[in-house]
Formats: structure tokens, C-alpha cells, sequence
């Protein structure tokens, strides 16, 4: 695997690419995991609980995961670009400049996901990078999140 230092600007900014990377492993979004995200967050509509409601009355035939339950699976994707950053003390979660639900996923899903680098900027606390990641439905051309964060990697 390539290690690359985190101010080594240049070569991080060879990694910028308009094409999205490798695919994850797969996630299992399970009818557990949006109870137990519902009750972390107290965020307990119907359309993501009520599996008999569900299956009555919700357009999409059953419940859906919490678009802040997708989101917050970024952290657990297992994806191998081949690549790493080192030599950082930390990496700080800086923020986003995009965040899109685009469709729903189903309680039993499996969902993967991919990204890329758009950008690459040198701070004086170190180096800025700017990733565009998107989760799929396995088995969907149309992704269900689109995210841009923006991540700092500390001197």
C-alpha cells in the first residue's frame, strides 16, 4: 500500500480525480440498527419504525433507514484505495459542502459505497481534503447519498 505524508501536497493532489474509486464492502442496514438509531436519536416517525404502517400505507413498501443513519455509516466503509495518508496527529471531521439524500434505503439493504478526492489545500494547522463520497443500494445506479466533507489532517 502507498503511503503518502500528510503535507505532502502534491502527491495527495495527484490523487484528485473526477472518477470515483473502489467500492466498499457491503453494510447491512437491518431493521435493528434503524430501531436502535431511532432510539439514539429520538427520531421515531413511523416511516422508519412502524414495519405494519409500513407495509399499509408507505410509498416505498416497507420501512426506510434515516438519511442521518446512511450518513453516519461513512465512517464504517471499508474501502481499499490503495492508498493512505500518514504522519498526522489527528484527522478532524471539518465540515461539508454538500449532503444529498437521493433515495431511500430499505430496512434489510446492503449498501456500499465510494469516493473520491477533489480537492486538496495546504492550512497552516496542516492539510485540507476535500472528499466526494457516495452510498449506493447494492444492486442501484442511483445513489441514495451523495457527501462532501471536509477533512483536516493536523500537524
Amino acid at each position: 500500500m502507498e503511503s503518502i505524508h500528510f503535507d505532502d501536497v502534491e502527491k495527495l493532489r495527484a490523487k484528485v480525480s473526477a472518477e470515483f474509486g473502489p467500492w466498499s464492502k457491503p453494510i447491512d442496514v437491518t431493521q435493528e440498527k434503524i430501531d436502535r438509531f431511532a432510539d439514539v436519536t429520538g427520531d421515531h416517525q413511523w416511516i422508519h419504525i412502524d414495519v405494519e404502517r409500513c407495509k399499509r400505507e408507505s410509498p416505498f413498501g416497507g420501512p426506510v433507514a434515516h438519511g442521518f443513519l446512511t450518513l453516519s455509516l461513512l465512517p464504517a466503509l471499508e474501502i481499499d484505495t490503495g492508498w493512505r495518508v500518514i504522519g498526522q496527529r489527528n484527522v478532524v471531521n471539518y465540515g461539508a459542502n454538500k449532503l444529498r439524500f437521493i433515495s431511500p434505503v430499505p430496512a434489510g439493504a446492503k449498501v456500499h459505497g465510494r469516493n473520491r478526492i477533489v480537492a486538496v489545500e495546504p492550512r497552516p494547522q496542516g492539510t485540507q481534503v476535500t472528499q466526494e463520497t457516495v452510498i449506493h443500494v447494492i444492486g442501484n445506479d442511483k445513489p441514495a447519498l451523495i457527501y462532501e466533507g471536509i477533512f483536516l489532517y493536523v500537524r
